[in-house]
């Protein structure tokens, strides 16, 4: 038998408070080190990842970030 769920009350009130913030944007430049470095190690999902996030860094109105 499984415990019941309890949720905080805290909870949901974080959770809505982080949808409202706003999260900086790491620079272009070191989103590229992390490109690089990903590249390095033979990661393709970090390639991936920090590609997707240096086009969204450098051209956020052609994204759909504006």
């Amino acid at each position: 038998m499984s415990a019941p769920l309890i949720r905080r009350p805290t909870e949901h009130a974080a959770i809505r408070a982080a949808c409202r913030s706003a999260r900086p944007t790491p620079s272009v430049p070191a989103l590229m080190a992390a490109l690089l470095d990903a590249h390095e190690r033979r990661d393709r999902e970090g390639v991936t990842l920090a590609a997707h996030r240096v086009v969204r860094a450098a051209a956020p109105s052609e994204v759909g970030e504006a």
